[in-house]
């Protein structure tokens, strides 16, 4: 397992992907993602909220795509590309950029879970059928494990042509079948005047809510399913902070019960008004919160002292930093390395594949699947730091068409083996 290289109850005021690119890889055991959701809109607080200055644009087009992106996903996630492109033949312009934006930031959650995490991503019918098949991709088919229904009750009234939306969707998907996993059942909280009024005996904890009301939660026998009944946060709640999505603390405080243990780390990357982040603290799990926003951190650090019910008044702030973390260890000390390799096939004589890859076999096995005769090979491999320059130089260098090289093999990895950064060839 790699050292954890980011600090517990930090909120990191960023691009949330530079983040994510500098964690340790298996080090998180549970990431809760509420990202945009591709309203094509700009969604503000309301001046008086405790949120007031927060806001955040939910509209992606071509611009906000970025070459190293697609380049990336090209390279070490073949599948992962052809879905992208597909998307974009079929679909619209800002439904196409809006994937390949979670898919290059779902690629880096995967990474960085441990074998026995699990990610839970909000999202609505805008979207959830194309992030659906992204997670398939990244996470694999056989890891997702529930399309969760949040009924927020009648949040919104029917149309005269539609039946009225009062759901979110939550896609469940763990890093592997060995996932931390506590079923739950469902629990009502009842006011502690409310028992003594029905003469219950044995009241066993008391509690206050996130509202600050004195409770008894009690346990029933039904077990929790994929539909979970929790009311939207109304104006008049304790919690309530003005947040355009802010969530309740009981959703996310379920998702935290049932996929982590007391301890574990919780990451949020899209962190807006830190529920995840409180909710965490609530349960005695380790935290870490990421936005674009400094209201983040002023919103964490006044939700502790309001809503956690036992909070120590000696217990320090939440940290703050704008520096992402730098990987460390097996993961390079910062420093990103692929393979450029050579592919060859026995029908295609005298032609090589020659391309980048931060794992050859994945990427040979990629091939394959296109071959009946499975005839693909690796000719050659070699990982470096400069893998872009030396793909772009040999395609130069030699004739080609797409990603095939028309050479010599033996004239080809000299070429790749003799180059060098600024003059194209010399030594190593």
């Amino acid at each position: 397992m790699a050292k954890l290289n980011i600090k517990p109850s930090t909120i990191y005021c960023h691009d949330n992907l530079e983040i994510l690119q500098g964690i340790n890889s298996n080090c998180i055991d549970l990431i809760y993602l509420d990202p945009p959701f591709n309203k094509n809109k700009t969604f503000t607080a309301p001046i008086g909220s405790a949120s007031e200055g927060a806001s955040f644009r939910d509209i992606f087009r071509e611009e906000d795509v970025k070459t190293e992106w697609l380049r990336s996903i090209m390279q070490d996630h073949p599948a992962l590309y052809s879905l992208l492109a597909g998307i974009k033949d079929y679909s619209t312009s800002y439904n196409y950029c809006y994937c390949v934006y979670m898919a290059i930031r779902l690629i880096e959650c995967n990474r960085i879970l441990k074998d026995s995490g699990s990610l839970y991503l909000h999202c609505d019918p805008t979207m959830s059928h194309y992030l659906k098949l992204v997670m398939d991709v990244v996470f694999g088919e056989r890891n997702f494990r529930n399309e969760i229904v949040w009924h927020y009750y009648n949040k919104y009234s029917a149309g005269s042509r539609i039946f009225g939306r009062n759901y979110d969707q939550i896609l469940f998907y763990s890093k592997t079948s060995r996932h931390t996993f506590t079923p739950l059942r469902e629990e009502r909280d009842k006011p502690v005047r409310q028992l003594v009024r029905e003469n219950v005996a044995g009241v066993l904890k008391n509690k206050r809510d996130a509202d600050g009301k004195l409770m008894y939660r009690q346990s029933t026998d039904k077990k929790v399913d994929a539909v979970w009944s929790i009311p939207c946060i109304q104006p008049v709640a304790r919690q309530y902070l003005g947040y355009p999505t802010q969530k309740p603390l009981a959703l996310l405080e379920r998702i935290i019960k049932a996929s982590s243990k007391p301890g574990d780390l919780v990451l949020d990357p899209f962190c807006g008004c830190a529920t995840a982040c409180i909710a965490a603290e609530r349960l005695d799990r380790r935290w870490v919160g990421v936005d674009v926003s400094h209201k983040a951190y002023e919103l964490v650090n006044m939700r502790m002292k309001r809503e956690l019910p036992n909070h120590d008044l000696f217990k320090p702030e939440a940290s703050f930093t704008t520096i992402p973390p730098n990987r460390s260890g097996k993961d390079g000390n910062g420093v990103l390395r692929k393979f450029v390799y050579v592919i060859s096939n026995p029908r295609y004589p005298g032609e090589f594949k020659v391309g980048v890859a931060a794992d050859v076999k994945k990427r040979l096995s990629s091939y394959q699947t296109s071959d009946p005769d499975r005839a693909f090979k690796i000719e050659f491999q070699f990982k470096t730091k400069y893998f872009d320059e030396i793909e772009t130089f040999i395609h130069h260098a030699f004739q080609n068409k797409h990603e095939w090289v028309q050479g010599d093999l033996n004239e080809i990895v000299k070429a790749i083996k003799a180059w060098v950064p600024g003059k194209g060839i010399g030594n190593p």
